[in-house]
């Protein structure tokens, strides 16, 4: 019996079907109920929750879910080798969890929550965190259909989601991250927990959806980014040249010196850009 329920130790569900984590599917087994238990209470209180997981594996986030009261988990798993074990734990708890056999960067969950809010909760497969984040930031329209994200990532990643201006991580990542959404690392988990060991420190993040962020073109502020980030050590006045528009007036528009570089520029400032080079266009003569 387990810490959490009476369904086997995730260690004997392994053996038993034979899940061996695969580096290609970006596999790392927490194998520790007590630290998925800990993810899943920072989920905020469960009860009512639906729940969209990502990577289940053999299903130890699953059942801290489930038995801390998630009225729904819908468990998006692309390794059929892991059914039969999240299978068991559906008999468990009967009518409450929802397998769904698909990768999760073309399925959208959306249609299956019948227009109420859900939540995403996953120890992510590394290999496709840093997509599946942006994928889930720039859905349209805005707000989408979950009401919070709590994510496992490299370490390193973490840092890059929840920086700041002034701050070494501060890039594209953190602009599109936290314009969206307010992010914070809330604890770390040790290689030790995992199997395989990674050779890297995980974090746990929290990512909440801001209702009304600032006002522009997503297209827009990925493009500006993207353009300053991309020559991120050159100033603005040279790197924003790529994108075709008189960076001076980019950098006026967020009332900022075209001779800084991108990582003092807050979010706001960034965004103030790409408004302004989405009214540059708009007002742009076509060739006839």
């Amino acid at each position: 019996m387990s810490a959490i329920d009476d369904l086997p130790p995730l260690r004997e569900v392994i053996r038993e079907h034979a899940l061996s984590a695969r580096k290609s599917l970006g596999q790392n087994f927490l194998l520790d109920l007590n630290l998925t238990a800990r993810i899943a209470r920072a989920a905020g209180p469960l009860d009512d929750a639906t729940i969209v997981e990502v990577g289940p594996g053999p299903g130890g986030l699953t059942r801290a879910l489930l038995a801390l009261g998630a009225r729904r988990v819908i468990a998006v798993e692309r390794d059929q080798r892991a059914l039969p074990a999240l299978e068991a734990i559906s008999r468990r708890y009967p009518g409450r969890l929802q397998i769904v056999c698909a990768d999760a960067q073309s399925f959208d969950p959306a249609p299956m929550l019948g227009g109420t809010k859900a939540r995403i909760v996953a120890n992510l497969p590394y290999n496709i965190a840093t997509a599946l984040l942006i994928d889930w930031l720039s859905i349209e329209p805005w707000p989408p259909w979950y009401d919070m994200m709590v994510l496992m990532f490299q370490r390193e990643v973490a840092e890059r989601i929840v920086a700041h201006e002034n701050e070494e991580a501060y890039g594209r990542l953190a602009v599109l991250a936290n314009w969206r959404a307010e992010t914070k690392i809330l604890f770390d988990i040790s290689p030790s927990a995992f199997v395989p060991q990674p050779k890297v420190t995980s974090s746990v993040v929290r990512l909440i959806p801001r209702p009304a962020p600032q006002v522009c073109d997503r297209r827009a502020l990925e493009q500006v980014a993207a353009a300053a980030f991309g020559q991120r050590r050159k100033m603005l006045r040279q790197s924003l040249k790529s994108l075709a528009v008189d960076p001076a007036r980019l950098a006026a528009a967020a009332d900022v010196d075209p001779t800084r570089r991108a990582e003092t520029i807050p979010v706001s400032g960034f965004v103030a850009m790409a408004r302004e080079l989405t009214d540059i266009r708009k007002t742009k003569p076509t060739a006839i």
